[in-house]
């Protein structure tokens, strides 16, 4: 039985995609639209990493949808998109193209259907992708528990978490923020 090899994916074929996607394996991945709560969550996080990087002058913040562009990970992972971003730069010279590199801090906001056996997997295998790209501080938020896991590349094993009443942090991806759990589950 003959088969037909599929044409590999490139970085070209993931600006033409329309939907919140990333390259990993040669294969474009669409990720599903995320409901009112994640994307509040994610919005808020983003808000205020935001606020800080102008309030101190350094990097820069990004909304869920902005593509990371990396070398070839293990896994066939070329691309990043998490939900909200810090990044220290450097920046591409033309700022319509993607990031060149991993984000600095990136956060992931479970939607409803990441709540499985097999997402759990999943989300621990981008973890591991986002640390071998360079990732220092992956945020891992449960928002049905409301509480951050703040996973290190210096410790990826061994996430803090963060609660109600609690302040999360993202050392040392980005000195000096701080956000109150209640606010971002507000």
């Amino acid at each position: 039985m003959a088969t037909v090899a599929q044409k590999r994916a490139t970085l070209d074929d993931l600006y033409c995609t329309p939907e919140k996607a990333e390259l990993i394996g040669g294969r474009i991945v669409i990720y599903m639209a995320t409901g009112r709560k994640p994307n509040r969550v994610g919005g808020r996080i983003y808000r205020s990493l935001d606020d800080h990087a102008a309030q101190v002058h350094a990097g820069e913040a990004f909304t869920d949808n902005l593509g990371y562009v990396v070398s070839i990970l293990p896994s066939g992972r070329e691309s990043f998109s998490p939900d909200a971003s810090y990044h220290r730069g450097p920046f591409p010279k033309d700022p319509m193209r993607f990031v060149t590199g991993s984000p600095h801090f990136a956060a992931e906001v479970r939607s409803e259907n990441d709540y499985t056996p097999a997402a759990e997997m999943e989300m621990a295998d981008k973890r591991t992708d986002y640390f071998q790209a360079g990732t220092e501080v992956v945020w891992d938020i449960d928002t049905i528990a409301e509480c951050i896991h703040v996973y290190r590349a210096s410790d990826p094993d061994h996430p803090v978490t963060y609660r109600r009443g609690d302040t999360a942090e993202a050392e040392p991806a980005v000195p000096g923020w701080r956000v109150t759990v209640d606010w971002i589950f507000s």
